[in-house]
């Protein structure tokens, strides 16, 4: 009973603040993901172009990005470009989580494309349809269509991995919940507490994927072009 009491207690004395830092995780997640997008996917075009020099700079690209941990990468644009440039913890924060994510979209979006039937590019072609009329009419559609579950659970993914930049002073949730267990030595309630918050945000994301999931039917494949 006292556990329950205590997390009733630090709801309803702290529910604004969390509510606050919400609205904050929200906010540097949609950056992000927003930059992450762009980023995915200029560099998947690099990974299907032809042109070998691309494909090299999206490899290395990738590579460093999903070889090393992103409280490294966050880290690294807060304090190790200093020097250079001087951003604020929101920004070096999105920045880092876009960069980041922005790897794994542009392999979604590689893996989307190249899951589309090549037939269906070459019948095009073969009707005197431009490569790039072909891909953006009828490659890209289809494959975006083919992203939105992966691309679903990538945002998901952003979302949570977003606490790391409580490490940079972000008063996002997790740096919230911190600052709230130091001044009420609960730290079962209080991380209790916060997680709830993240999984009502999660939640709610999932329903608005899976609506998006129905309305464009992503389970239906497109027919192919005839030959």
């Amino acid at each position: 009973m006292t556990l329950f009491t205590n997390i009733i207690d630090i709801i309803s004395e702290h529910g604004i603040a969390f509510l606050k830092a919400s609205w904050m995780t929200i906010s540097i997640t949609a950056i992000s993901l927003l930059f992450a997008m762009i980023i995915g996917f200029i560099f998947s075009s690099f990974k299907i172009s032809s042109n070998k020099i691309l494909n090299r700079i999206a490899d290395l690209y990738i590579g460093i990005i999903r070889g090393t941990p992103l409280i490294v990468q966050i880290m690294f644009l807060y304090y190790g470009i200093a020097n250079f440039v001087t951003l604020s913890s929101f920004t070096a924060g999105a920045l880092a989580l876009g960069i980041h994510t922005g790897a794994y979209i542009a392999e979604i979006i590689r893996g989307a494309v190249q899951s589309i039937d090549r037939g269906q590019l070459e019948a095009a072609r073969s009707l005197g349809m431009p490569k790039s009329l072909a891909m953006r009419r009828i490659i890209f559609p289809q494959a975006y269509k083919r992203a939105i579950p992966p691309l679903g659970n990538q945002f998901i993914i952003s979302l949570k991995d977003s606490s790391l930049v409580a490490y940079i002073s972000v008063t996002d949730l997790y740096n919230t919940a911190l600052t709230v267990q130091g001044e009420n030595f609960m730290p079962f309630e209080t991380y209790f507490v916060v997680g709830l918050y993240y999984l009502i945000i999660v939640l709610i994301f999932t329903f608005i994927t899976n609506k998006v999931e129905k309305k464009l039917d992503v389970s239906k494949p497109k027919e192919a072009l005839p030959a």
